[in-house]
């Protein structure tokens, strides 16, 4: 599933793509928005919460969209043969004269008044990458860690009522940062720690964020997540890989044996731990 450094350059892409001109195209494939009427409407920017889209119209109107799993948005120069969009995955088209934006495989789609948008967002923690997280979310942040003390780590930080835009990966590689035992019961960890892996998750993403303005998507090295049974960067032993979350919805996690040990070297509390 993207994570929240993916739908900050999203936002960034749309913003840049749709901002100042008029809707010429709009197109909502969507059961519950497909009448509504945007053509005419300006693009103001899109901003990014945590996993979720926001595209704010000078009308008062504001398209939500998620990418869930499989979801993503591209641009096209418009009148190119790649901004037709005819194919049955496209969910939402959304045109200016000079560019076209694209969502496909979209999970989540609703057309809200903007001063309704926390609506759509209500619940969940604070946005990891957010202007305001060093200032108020950091302490928001470290107390929604801790508010089911018994809960471990990785699954704590995957819970977007703890804070919003961490995913598998920036939870993987946050606790390897910090060398922490991602099955490690949260409520033990102090308060200081907790703030400052909550700041390690955000300078990580910030990172990935720059290098994915440079680079492009997909260039920051990753130490752990996705690299089971290859060597840890810090001290070599096979990395392995486990799960977060009960059955239907459990996660990978990925960590180092060694760098991050735990009670009996990880392997207690049933966990499917594993190298490969």
């Amino acid at each position: 599933m993207p994570e929240g450094d993916v739908l900050r350059l999203t936002a960034e892409r749309l913003t840049a793509a749709l901002r100042g001109l008029p809707l010429v195209r709009a197109e909502l494939r969507w059961p519950s928005a497909g009448a509504a009427n945007l053509i005419g409407a300006t693009a103001l920017e899109t901003s990014a919460y945590g996993k979720h889209l926001l595209t704010r119209l000078d009308d008062g109107r504001t398209l939500h969209t998620h990418l869930r799993m499989d979801g993503y948005w591209r641009v096209h120069r418009t009148g190119s043969r790649e901004a037709t969009a005819r194919h049955p995955a496209v969910r939402a088209v959304l045109a200016t004269d000079a560019w076209t934006a694209i969502g496909w495989h979209l999970g989540m789609l609703d057309l809200v008044r903007t001063h309704d948008e926390s609506r759509v967002l209500n619940g969940l923690g604070p946005d990891v990458l957010g202007d305001d997280f060093p200032t108020t979310g950091l302490a928001d942040g470290v107390v929604r860690l801790a508010r089911e003390p018994d809960r471990p780590l990785c699954a704590a930080l995957l819970d977007q009522r703890t804070v919003a835009g961490l995913g598998t990966i920036w939870m993987a590689e946050s606790l390897f940062a910090r060398r922490l035992w991602p099955w490690q019961a949260a409520g033990t960890l102090p308060d200081g720690e907790r703030a400052v892996l909550l700041r390690t998750a955000r300078r990580l993403m910030e990172r990935s964020v720059a290098v994915g303005r440079a680079r492009g998507l997909g260039a920051v090295e990753l130490h752990v997540h996705g690299r089971a049974g290859r060597p840890c960067h810090r001290c070599g032993t096979p990395i392995s890989v486990g799960t977060a979350n009960e059955k239907p919805y459990e996660r990978p996690v990925y960590w180092c044996p060694t760098c991050q040990a735990g009670p009996g070297q990880g392997r207690t509390q049933g966990q499917a731990q594993r190298s490969v």
